[in-house]
């Protein structure tokens, strides 16, 4: 079965959604694959602070409804599968589902964001979902009265660090060196909650479970002395950074070492005329709903002139 349309919008966060919204109000008549995490990231956050136009915040569930909400109401269609693969050989262009259905489309818009990075040990994938989380705000309530461990240094990590002191009753952050990547409005903040301390220059090298076959602790590596202590821990939370969605497009569009799709400057056009890129799955810089949300609305407002152009 084949659909042609003006515009395809890969991911249904703040780029896709914003992106959906100006591309539907410019009647091109997008259609959104909302992919594997309808919403985006912001779906797994709690409350929202620093959007604008919420002087007192917003939870980002109830965020990304609103940006779904307006994007239907000018005629969005949103479609649930995953996509297997992109066609970007030729235009029209083919985007291919998981259900074998087939959208033929002129343009593309990539804003399938990035996930949680790992630690890449053994052990933290046996203990996944068994005490051992990459989602504080999804996780944490399971966590009351416990002790967790919080991995990292950036603001992820102590943003994950205070959100979890209304459920922990300790809560203690990792990081494998000396000093913080974090901004200092979340290092103060963080150092200010009598329920978190610090261990830093250290990382986990084994995560360790009980005969239960949850997790009980963490053995710690001291990266200055090489020693290793057992610290005891009933969480463990990652929150070492995000790696962008692109595993469909290498060898298809211009990547960086790192995996985000490379725009040319001041816009959102990818190497490919008629495929552009927005938000997080190119954004390694910023990584702000907001910023997120107007790399969309210029997306759309390239593929409106593009299309223009083109036709």
């Amino acid at each position: 079965m084949s659909d042609e349309r003006n515009v395809l919008i890969i991911g249904s966060g703040p780029a896709g959604l914003t992106a959906a919204i100006y591309a539907a109000r410019a009647n091109l008549q997008p259609i959104v694959v909302e992919g594997i995490q309808p919403g985006g990231q912001l779906t797994i956050t709690t409350e929202v602070e620093n959007y604008p136009g919420f002087p007192k915040g917003i939870l980002g569930p109830e965020l990304m409804a609103g940006f779904r909400e307006q994007a239907a109401r000018f005629g969005t269609e949103f479609y649930s599968g995953n996509i297997t693969k992109v066609d970007f050989s030729e235009r029209p262009f083919k985007i291919y589902l998981e259900d074998e259905k087939i959208f033929t489309v002129k343009s593309v818009i990539i804003s399938s964001g990035a996930s949680a990075r790992l630690l890449g040990i053994p052990s933290e994938i046996k203990f996944m979902g068994k005490g051992v989380s990459a989602c504080a705000t999804c996780d944490g309530f399971f966590y009351r009265g416990l002790k967790v461990l919080v991995v990292g240094g950036g603001d992820t990590a102590l943003e994950e660090a205070n959100f979890l002191t209304k459920f922990a009753s300790k809560v203690t952050v990792i990081h494998r060196r000396d000093a913080f990547r974090a901004s200092k409005i979340m290092i103060e903040k963080a150092k200010k909650n009598p329920k978190i301390n610090f261990l830093l220059d250290s990382g986990i090298e084994e995560v360790i479970g009980g005969e239960n076959g949850l997790v009980i602790g963490a053995n710690l590596k001291n990266y200055k002395t090489g020693e290793v202590n057992f610290v005891e821990a009933e969480g463990i939370f990652i929150a070492i950074g995000h790696k962008p969605n692109t595993e469909l497009f290498v060898g298809k569009l211009e990547l960086d070492a790192t995996g985000y799709i490379q725009t040319k400057p001041g816009s959102t056009y990818t190497n490919i005329p008629g495929v552009f890129a927005a938000g997080d799955v190119q954004d390694h810089v910023y990584r702000q709903a907001i910023t997120a949300a107007g790399s969309g609305c210029m997306a759309a407002i390239d593929v409106e002139r593009w299309l223009e152009a083109n036709e």
